[in-house]
């Protein structure tokens, strides 16, 4: 796989843990790092706007409150 150089600073802490987790599993610090980023970017939030579509509709049922119930303190 081809890779981009990158030169990231860690905490002494943190330098520690990755180093003890790489040990652990048995694989280069590099790798766990980039797990981790795979992680990271699979959890990032999508298009707000896809989103909203692929939801809309979802609760067909849902009665929302008018806005005069809204103000009056609805609930």
């Amino acid at each position: 796989m081809p890779a981009t150089r990158t030169q990231v600073y860690f905490t002494r802490q943190q330098r520690q843990a990755l180093d003890e987790l790489a040990a652990r599993e048995g694989t280069t610090l590099a790798e766990v790092v980039r797990a981790a980023v795979d992680a990271y970017l699979a959890q990032a939030p999508g298009d707000p706007e896809a989103l909203l579509d692929q939801t809309f509709g979802s609760i067909p049922g849902l009665q929302v409150p008018t806005r005069d119930e809204w103000d009056r303190g609805y609930g």
